[in-house]
């Protein structure tokens, strides 16, 4: 039979385009030669297509690879449609199903090194595309009848390139096959699949475009790697805890596919599958949030070499711990154990070829199965929206921060949710919800995923035996909108026709802005929005003069808080207001209020090589509200005049050891050299800390939570002159290991903090809020002597403390310190027991480090 696939060119194999076969020994290629061999491959074969879904954080285009059959990639945007129409339409009969089963395709999602260290899975991609592209093996034609497979072959293209000339920089060396010193993207490195609820970063943002609102796949898989000494490869199912939210059927489909892979992977001689094991899918992570919209959703992870780097591996270094193995030997989930030896990305790639595979062979095999699922979920989630509680979520117009409410309506829109607005004024039970409301139903396909980013997570307590330890989490506990971003949202409980009468479908972007008048004299930004700090940041950035309030004061009718920013009406104002979500106060004449004015500080964020990711999130944040900052690494800090040159120093989230000494400090004391060559690994040194102490003493303010505050406890010294240091303890302790020893657990919760508002930090804040909290630090504070002086910011609750999430003896915090102030001599230092910009997520708590930021100097 004639078929234009005979006419195209024959395709260039991976080997002649690369001038190796991937997966060679100390070989690799970079994004730009992997994108450049897809479009050709896409040319040359009409089993292929290729479809930009959008940028890195760095510019570079990202792209999906559609594969399949030649009938199915040219009636693509047809089987597009059928899918959509299966995922979200909750109204289509039996004969629609019927008809859309029988035409339409599985589409499966593969997301590929993500994490960019993890070389493997986008290496094998060219060996993929490649088969498909070239098969005449009638069972897999057969297959990409049924299937399109779909791979995103780097979602993470900047950080291919920064790992993989990193790798060949350093190749034929002795430190080939070591870290990328860095974070291997812009800004978040290894966090990026942590950023799926929150959507800040632009990778994460096209891939969820991809399955909730362009594609949606039934399946998905995300390729990863983990480390070289244990398991060869996991595949699904996970271990528990599991998703509360997720529906049943989900669950039982992952066994499907991951028993098909292990099945298949162990009869072709590949040794070392397990399941079961390590990973849960608790939090919305590992697997994006496609369970909760409804996809089959999974996680794979091969053990790596170093790079494309060989490794060797002694059978008596194999080991496994935590969740699903105790020994590494033959075990129900792991029924065929890998004796060690050598390990090569080859290896990993035969791995990754045959997981693929078989999940395609799955995919097709269960066709109609998968596709009727799909409508049924979807169904299914709707009708529980109407007979379960809650039915609804409101969220008032009304609120401490309107530009973190507008933010979070807008993000539910972005992950596929519908939002509506009252018309009306409406009374449903004892409650008056007033005309703009935001209200957003639960009877939606993405119901689950409504219910999971809205409400205030409760851990799913399970033990390996009963009454036995409890199986401890993964990653994080808490990722509740409302809460991450104080924002008010009140459940209802039951239908109300009242309500669904009042509502209207919120088209296009949310929006609370009017137009700003014509003549006014000074816009007014309210110390409670977050816009506020931004729009202050950026006039000051831009040479604008700023002015905050230093006491409260009254426009018109509107009371406006201390710490609320003033700037004049210029030319440049416009273009600031047009970038914020909420409208400032336009005062119409001259303001009678006491004010002071208000520069940029010069700030240096201290940032180390070592996949410094809470240092990147605050870089994040810094560039999203236009502050200026410089870099400072550990090992500069020796050359570095702060005094001279900065007002402020921060210190995000970082091991005390890796600071001061650029290396990891062990339980017993020992050292241990980071797997990077050595210009990466300087800490600060003595001559460092005094230079930092000097800046301290003279004037300079320094911020710094988590772990990085255990810099500044204990002895401490000051240069006094050339030869003489002053001993000194700043009047505070961090008794976590305490703590910790008498149960304090706490592995990322959301917790009740009382604010003190009486200070310039806590500018804008309402009293009681939530911070993301990880159990340590825990700060006491005693009564100072000499030349110092500390004040408490913030106290945990002295009750009902956890908001949301999982900690044990979380009581051994009551009303202890979260937030301290100190003084010594004219410095200032504000330590934080818990990451006020946590991954970009908690914009509660947003406003206490910018505070922190503008703190004046002392008289």
């Amino acid at each position: 039979m004639f078929s234009l696939f005979s006419l195209k060119a024959q395709v260039t194999t991976p080997e002649d385009f690369f001038g190796f076969k991937p997966g060679a020994d100390r070989e690799l290629f970079d994004y730009e030669k992997l994108i450049e061999y897809i479009k050709k491959v896409d040319i040359q074969s009409d089993r292929v297509k290729v479809v930009k879904v959008g940028e890195s954080m760095m510019g570079k285009p990202m792209f999906l690879v559609l594969l399949s059959s030649e009938k199915n990639i040219a009636g693509i945007d047809r089987l597009k449609k059928i899918s959509k129409e299966l995922a979200l339409n909750y109204n289509l009969s039996d004969e629609k199903i019927k008809e859309y089963v029988n035409e339409g395709k599985v589409f499966v999602l593969a997301t590929l090194s993500m994490h960019a260290s993890e070389v493997g899975p986008a290496q094998a991609s060219p060996l993929e595309i490649y088969k498909i592209a070239t098969t005449k093996d009638p069972e897999l034609l057969s297959e990409l009848d049924n299937v399109v497979y779909m791979i995103v072959p780097s979602h993470n293209p900047d950080g291919m390139d920064l790992v993989v000339h990193n790798y060949l920089k350093y190749k034929g060396t002795k430190y080939e096959g070591t870290y990328y010193p860095g974070v291997y993207n812009k800004y978040v490195g290894h966090d990026n699949n942590r950023d799926f609820v929150t959507l800040s970063q632009s990778g994460t943002k096209a891939i969820n475009r991809l399955y909730n609102d362009e594609w949606f796949p039934q399946v998905m898989v995300e390729k990863h790697q983990m480390g070289n000494r244990g398991v060869r490869y996991f595949v699904p199912p996970k271990h528990d805890p599991i998703a509360q939210n997720v529906d049943a059927e989900l669950w039982t489909w992952d066994g499907v596919f991951g028993l098909n892979m292990q099945k298949d992977m162990t009869e072709q001689g590949l040794k070392g599958v397990v399941q079961g094991y390590a990973f849960d899918d608790y939090w919305p992570g590992s697997t994006e949030t496609a369970h909760w919209k409804n996809m089959i959703a999974m996680l794979t992870e091969a053990a790596s070499a170093k790079g494309a780097t060989p490794v060797y591996i002694e059978d008596n270094e194999l080991s496994v711990s935590g969740k699903g193995l105790s020994e590494y030997a033959k075990s129900a989930n792991f029924p065929d154990p890998w004796p060690g030896g050598w390990w090569r990305l080859s290896d990993i790639i035969d791995y990754e070829l045959s997981s693929t595979f078989s999940i395609i062979h799955t995919a097709s095999l269960h066709k109609k199965e998968l596709l009727e699922l799909r409508n049924r979920l979807c169904k299914k989630e709707v009708e529980k929206g109407k007979n379960l509680a809650p039915n609804y979520y409101i969220i008032p117009l009304k609120q401490h921060d309107a530009g973190e409410m507008v933010r979070m309506v807008n993000l539910l829109k972005e992950h596929g949710i519908k939002v509506y607005q009252l018309s009306e004024d409406v009374m449903v039970g004892n409650l008056t919800y007033k005309k703009g409301d935001v209200v957003v139903p639960l009877a939606q396909p993405f119901r689950a995923f409504i219910k999971e980013v809205m409400e205030h997570q409760e851990f799913p307590v399970r033990h390996y035996t009963k009454g036995g330890s409890i199986i401890r989490p993964y990653d994080i506990t808490s990722w509740s909108l409302p809460l991450h971003r104080g924002v008010d949202a009140l459940e209802v409980d039951k239908l109300s026709s009242k309500l669904e009468k009042s509502m209207t479908l919120v088209e296009g972007k949310f929006s609370i802005k009017s137009d700003a008048p014509e003549k006014y004299s000074y816009a007014i930004f309210a110390a409670e929005d977050n816009d506020s700090y931004k729009a202050a940041f950026t006039a000051m950035k831009e040479g604008m003069k700023v002015w905050r309030a230093s006491a409260d004061f009254k426009v018109d009718d509107n009371n406006v808080s201390k710490g609320s920013f003033l700037i004049k009406k210029n030319s440049k104002l416009n273009d600031i207001l047009k970038d914020l979500d909420t409208d400032p106060i336009f005062a119409g004449s001259s303001i009678d209020v006491e004010k002071k004015q208000i520069t940029m500080p010069r700030i240096a964020l201290v940032e180390t090589y070592m996949h410094d990711m809470d240092a990147g999130w605050t870089r994040f944040i810094f560039d999203n509200y236009n502050i200026k900052y410089d870099i400072v690494h550990p090992g500069e800090f020796e050359k570095t005049d702060f005094t001279a040159n900065y007002d402020v120093v921060i210190f995000p989230d970082n091991n005390k050891d890796i600071l001061k000494s650029g290396k990891y400090k062990g339980s017993d004391g020992t050292y241990s050299i980071p797997a990077y060559p050595p210009e990466f690994t300087k800490g600060m040194g003595e001559k460092g800390m005094d230079n930092l102490m000097k800046f301290f003493n003279e004037g300079g303010i320094i911020l710094a939570w988590g772990r990085s505050t255990a810099l500044f406890a204990g002895n401490l010294k000051v240069p006094v002159n050339e030869k003489e240091k002053e001993d000194f303890k700043l009047p505070f302790n961090d008794i976590s290991k305490t703590m910790s020893k008498n149960g304090l657990y706490c592995p990322g919760s959301f917790v009740a903090v009382k604010v003190n508002k009486d200070f310039e930090l806590t500018q804008g804040m309402p009293e009681n809020i939530g911070v993301f909290y990880r159990g340590n630090p825990v700060f006491t504070t005693s009564v100072p002597y000499f030349d110092m002086d500390r004040r408490v910011m913030a106290k945990f609750a002295k009750e009902d403390i956890l908001l949301s999430g999982y900690a044990e003896k979380l009581d051994l915090i009551s009303n202890k310190s979260a937030i301290v102030w100190l003084k010594k001599n004219k410095g200032q230092l504000v330590l934080f027991s818990f990451s006020p910009q946590f991954r970009a997520s908690t914009p509660v708590s947003y406003k206490l480090l910018f505070n922190g930021i503008l703190l004046g100097k002392l008289d």
